[in-house]
Formats: structure tokens, sequence, C-alpha cells
């Protein structure tokens, strides 16, 4: 029997408390539900609003994320579009038996052939009569029966709330404890989404009496020292507040590669060598664990393709950085085109390097670039030990420039592509941009936090 998947689209600006209901719902149902919140469109502009896609791709994870059955597809975000049903059909058909998710209010008038899908929807009439539809309705709105398509199931729902209600609470200070799940209030009340007119991508807060899931670097003796000196509720990672990391800057990409999905806030101790990304152990004895003073900093993340031989394009997330490098004794030949112009035909050079704010401050910065403020709009470009063109080093790149870094000579000159320090083998381009829906909570004393961190390194402190 195929497997049966629920496609449960929709804006979902914000996706609440009625939404996750709704979910839960089909999911009794369906053996998947697949959740795709849309990208900017043409007949809803105000889901091109001034609340960047990244935060909605946040708040879909933390309303949908946890949820038994249930996927959060983050496609359409990361690539700024509105796929439509009869392409979310052809996508998927192969995985199983698709039933499109639909409010009543849109077959309404199907049987005289004027419901929404059959007037509006882009090969809607098509679709009407070809593919399934799981119809929700709610208690006192009237469905009939001839109005439903041919291939029709009806769920029936006892759900109340809607995205408006959500955004006209918050634009007027009012309370959303009841419309929103715990997690996704915290998160909208930390950046001020929907309230200012440009979300904040850093906020002072607490995580006093928060619970917390363990990240120890296991191989590190010292690592093993600090966690034995902690205190607090440490939990499973599904009911925890934030995520303890424990190790060096290397432990704690390995902990946001894996987790960064759970939206969960992630608060590192140093028990490496320089340790940027974490918080120095004397600034955490110095108060009560987990803190009650610090600074919350969401910080972007990469989104990577690395092209292959046959012209194939893998998909990647990094946090610090990407690069290519020569993979053998020879000098790599590389060619830098940014936003479709091609800047240098012919870059000799050890390799090439991507690094978002956060990653400047490592191999970024020992190729001889200088530092970002981690609340810096813009990541870089960076050669390493360039012979030619022998005056350029590094440039810098604003948020929503494209890089492609292609190997000129292949065959004879390859090149290995790594992530955050993460071999991907050999590839023949990179290509990188800052994501559109990924990005990482780091925590921070507020004592200590990573823009003092950036200072002390300009200055020699």
């Amino acid at each position: 029997m195929p497997k049966r998947i629920a496609i449960f689209g929709g804006s979902f600006n914000p996706p609440g408390s009625h939404h996750a209901a709704i979910a839960e719902r089909l999911a009794r149902e369906f053996d998947e539900v697949r959740v795709i919140p849309c990208g900017p469109r043409p007949d809803k502009p105000e889901t091109d609003n001034s609340v960047p896609s990244v935060y909605r791709a946040a708040l879909a994870d933390l309303v949908f994320g946890g949820l038994a059955g249930v996927t959060v597809d983050l496609s359409d975000f990361e690539q700024e579009t509105f796929t439509r049903n009869h392409e979310l059909q052809r996508r998927f058909e192969a995985e199983g038996e698709l039933w499109h998710v639909v409010g009543a209010d849109l077959v309404v008038g199907g049987a005289r052939g004027e419901s929404l899908i059959q007037r509006v929807w882009e090969r809607g009439a098509a679709l009407w009569e070809q593919v399934n539809f799981a119809v929700l309705h709610r208690p006192g709105y009237m469905l009939a029966k001839e109005d439903l398509p041919p291939h029709a199931r009806v769920i029936e729902l006892q759900v109340e709330g809607s995205s408006t209600e959500i955004r006209e609470h918050l634009s007027h200070g009012k309370c959303v404890h009841d419309l929103l799940p715990p997690r996704a209030e915290a998160y909208l009340a930390r950046y001020g989404l929907y309230r200012a007119p440009v979300p904040g991508n850093w906020a002072r807060g607490t995580l006093e009496d928060a619970r917390f899931f363990l990240q120890e670097d296991v191989a590190n003796p010292r690592a093993r020292e600090l966690t034995a000196l902690l205190d607090g509720r440490q939990v499973e990672a599904r009911e925890a507040d934030f995520i303890n990391v424990i190790g060096g800057d290397g432990a704690m990409l390995r902990s946001i590669r894996e987790h960064w999905r759970k939206r969960l806030p992630f608060f590192g101790i140093n028990a490496g060598n320089l340790g940027f990304l974490l918080n120095a152990p004397e600034q955490v004895k110095a108060h009560s664990f987990p803190p009650r003073d610090v600074i919350f900093r969401q910080m972007p993340m990469l989104f990577l393709e690395f092209e292959d031989e046959e012209g194939r394009r893998h998909p990647a997330y990094g946090f610090n950085d990407s690069w290519l490098e020569r993979a053998t004794s020879q000098s790599a030949w590389l060619e830098i085109t940014v936003n479709d112009v091609r800047r240098i035909p012919k870059l000799v050079c050890d390799g090439a390097l991507v690094a978002t704010a956060a990653g400047s401050t490592a191999y970024a910065r020992s190729m001889g670039a200088a530092p970002l403020l981690a609340d810096t709009p813009a990541w870089l470009l960076v050669g390493s030990n360039v012979l030619q063109p022998s005056h350029w080093r590094s440039a810098l790149l604003s948020p929503d420039t494209t890089v492609e870094i292609r190997n000129i000579d292949p065959k004879h000159r390859p090149v290995q592509a790594y992530v955050d320090g993460l071999s991907m083998g050999r590839v023949v381009a990179l290509h990188a941009r800052l994501s559109r829906a990924a990005a990482a909570e780091l925590v921070f004393c507020a004592s200590h936090d990573m823009a003092e961190k950036i200072a002390a390194i300009q200055f020699g402190a």
C-alpha cells in the first residue's frame, strides 16, 4: 500500500497553535504530514512583509518540528519562491499517495465549476478532477457534498484561530499566550517579530531556570571536568530550552550541524583553545548556572551547493565557512563569479573560502581577512596564498550576494571541498549565498558577548 502523504501548504505568517492542532489532526489520518510554508506570493503580498523568511522558517520549525508524523519543508523559503500545487504534485507523487490539504472555503461552488480551486489556482480545473483533496471542515461552516472534488476526503476540525488574529494581537501589544506554542511565543518576543518595523538579530534575555540538553566533547578531558561543575536541569533535546555545548569551536560546529533544525539556542562553554563561539569557563563560573543575564544572537548560515563532474548539485548548510582547496601539490586555478558577473577569470591560489561574520574569526582571519562584527550585514570571500592576481586577498559581500567558485582545470588540478571543516570530497564548483531559511542562535554571557570577543581580537586584548 503506498504511503499516504498530506501536503499541508500555506503562508503560516506566523504559524500558530491552531496550525499545530490541524497538523496533529492530519497526522492521525495520514502516514506523513508535509508542511510547506510558501515563499513570496503575488496574490498574497502579506507573505512578503517585513518579517524575513529566515525568521518565518524558524517559527515553522518551532511550531511543527516536534510533532509526530509531521515534517517541515523549507525549500520555498530557501529558493524565495511559491511552489504551486500542480508543481508539488509532480515533485512528490513518486513518494506515495498525495492528498492536498485545503480549507472548505476553497471548494464552495465546485458543483458549478466556480470554486476558488477551479477558477483561481494555476491548472486548477485539471487538479480538481485528477488529484486527491483533504478538505478541512470547521464547525458551523456549511459544506455541500455536491461541491466536493471527485477525489475528496473531509477532515472534521474542532480548531479556531488565524494568523491574521496573531499578527493583529502582536501589532497592538496584546497577549498571544493562547495563540502560540510557548517556544514560538518566546522567539517572537525575543526579536520583536510583527511588532518592530525591522526585526532584531540580537536580544538581551535570561536562561535562568531553563532546561538544557548537554552536548559534551567526550574526548576532551577538560570538557568532562567542566561538565561535573554544572548545576541545572539536564533533559532530553525534545524537552530542552537550550543546548549546552562543552568543548571547543569544533564541538559547537558539530552541534549546530546536527541540531540547528531544533531551533534551540546554543550556549557554549569553552574547553578548547580559542573558543570564539563559546563562553569562557571563568565567565560561566562567576554566576549561577544557567546564567541569568545573557545575550541571544541569531547568526546566519550559508546555503551551499557543490557541483560534481556530471553537473549535479548537492546542497549543504554551513555555519562558519566553506572552501575549496587544491587536492594535489599543484596550485588551484579557480574562476570567481559574483552575482553572475565574472570577477576573477583565473585565481591561482591554494584555495578560496566564503565565511559568515561568525566564521570571519576562524580560517578567514588566518588567511588575512579582518573579522566582522557579529551583527555586520555582510559576509566574506577570501583567497589562500594567492599568486595571481597578486593584489587580491579578500572581498566583503552584501547579504544578497551569490558566489560561484569554479575549478578551471578539474582534470589536472582537482580541488577538495569543505564545510565547517567537514570534507565534502572532490567537486568542480561551489555555489554559495547566505541562507534564507537556516540560522542558529548563539547565547553569550552579557559580560562577554561575541561583540566583546571580536573587539578584543581587533585591539590585541
